[in-house]
């Protein structure tokens, strides 16, 4: 026994030397090296590149498979809100950036319209007596009309009566009775044409032959074939395509920009490709109180037809041009509930969310009153995410900062108790 001890022994000692040296000679362990690290700057959290709300008090593995990045104590006290992202991920999340550019911006109008009759060639057809509608020769709305077409015929006993009167007051030469009897045939809506036919033929017409006034398209046709109508009946309408309206819609904010004789442009969908150049025509003097929008009239010769009344169309309105002012891009602007905000790159794969005083909006961009300098970079592409885990880092700062006041931080100083 005391020979088998006495070789096990120098073994035993032999294993015990080795595993101290190599205890010393082996490098520090990936544990060590972290504790050097924490012990020259201090870790507050380790986070997630990719998910800014996943936050861990060790090194590891984000959900997402990504390797965990440390956040230390002085970078978070001297770069409160700022967003660290490698330039590998940068990359990855297509994240643009543009300089804020100064200079004049035009205030250009984009908005909507629609394509109107002319309203001051819109004309309505009434008679001026009772009767019955003979031989109507439109038969729909939309039917073409031309000038001098009959449009339909009218048996009216009033303007027959008036006729009879008109040639017994002829045969009577007496000039007063003639002169009486020709204002009641006008009165009653009998054409010049008409009352000098009466004086050649001398014989009553029972129906009325009623003529169009002008080229068009029926627009509202209110009768049928033996109807009976009265003066107030409203037979039909009739609008010529030659002059058209374009009707446009301009935002309340905008609405000080607009001025009638100011340039425009009318792009529609069945178009590509072509435009019609024309100018202010009208501004309405009141706003529609449920869009809350001003409306514009632009007036456009209409000859070939190719503007029809109720199609779609795209205005731009060319207004005037400001001073120089700083402007960014319309899509690297973040809107708020109060504040608007937009997204600086401080270079370096450094990123702060900035609050902004925003101005008029022109086209694609956007004045800043305040926040930005030009120059300066803006994120025009991948803004939203920088903003969320720059708003969640400032906060998260500033409740470590409020959880490091002393309690009497937030003590009141009202009347003592009673004793």
């Amino acid at each position: 026994m005391n020979r088998f001890a006495s070789r096990i022994l120098p073994v035993a000692v032999a294993l015990i030397a080795g595993a101290g040296a190599g205890y010393w000679l082996l490098p520090a362990s990936d544990d060590a090296a972290s504790s050097g690290a924490a012990g020259t700057r201090e870790i507050l959290y380790w986070k997630a590149p990719m998910d800014p709300a996943f936050r861990s008090d060790k090194p590891g593995l984000s959900p997402m498979g990504m390797q965990l990045v440390p956040v230390y104590a002085d970078e978070a006290e001297s770069d409160t809100g700022v967003v660290r992202i490698d330039p590998a991920i940068t990359n990855n999340l297509g994240i643009r950036t543009q300089a804020a550019a100064k200079g004049p911006l035009s205030r250009r109008i984009e908005t909507v319209g629609y394509v109107r009759y002319d309203e001051d060639t819109v004309h309505h057809i009434h008679t001026r007596a009772e009767g019955w509608i003979e031989s109507l020769a439109v038969q729909a709305t939309g039917d073409a009309v031309t000038r001098g077409e009959r449009l339909f015929e009218l048996y009216s006993p009033t303007l027959v009566n008036a006729q009879e009167e008109y040639l017994t007051a002829l045969e009577s030469r007496n000039s007063e009775l003639h002169k009486a009897s020709r204002e009641r045939l006008a009165a009653l809506g009998l054409t010049a044409p008409e009352i000098k036919r009466l004086d050649e033929e001398r014989s009553v017409r029972q129906r009325i032959p009623v003529i169009a006034q002008s080229d068009g398209v029926v627009v509202n046709l209110g009768v049928r074939h033996g109807m009976y109508i009265t003066p107030a009946t409203e037979v039909m309408s009739i609008a010529e395509l030659d002059r058209v309206w374009v009707l446009a819609e301009v935002f309340e904010r905008q609405a000080a920009w607009v001025r009638a004789g100011q340039a425009a442009v009318v792009e529609l969908d069945y178009r590509p490709g072509r435009s019609w150049r024309g100018t202010v025509d009208y501004v309405y003097p009141e706003l529609d109180p449920k869009t809350r929008t001003l409306t514009i009239r632009l007036r456009f010769d209409n000859a070939a037809e190719e503007l029809r009344p109720n199609m779609f169309a795209r205005v731009t309105v060319f207004g005037d041009e400001t001073a120089a002012v700083v402007h960014v891009p319309r899509a690297a602007l973040i809107r708020g509930g109060s504040v608007d905000r937009v997204v600086l790159a401080l270079g370096d794969g450094r990123f702060r969310a900035q609050p902004v005083t925003t101005g008029i909006e022109a086209g694609d961009r956007v004045e800043i009153r305040a926040g930005v300098a030009a120059g300066e970079k803006v994120v025009t592409s991948g803004q939203f995410l920088i903003d969320s885990e720059s708003n969640i880092d400032s906060a998260l700062m500033r409740l470590q900062h409020d959880a490091q006041l002393p309690d009497d931080t937030h003590a009141g100083h009202g009347a003592e108790p009673p004793q």
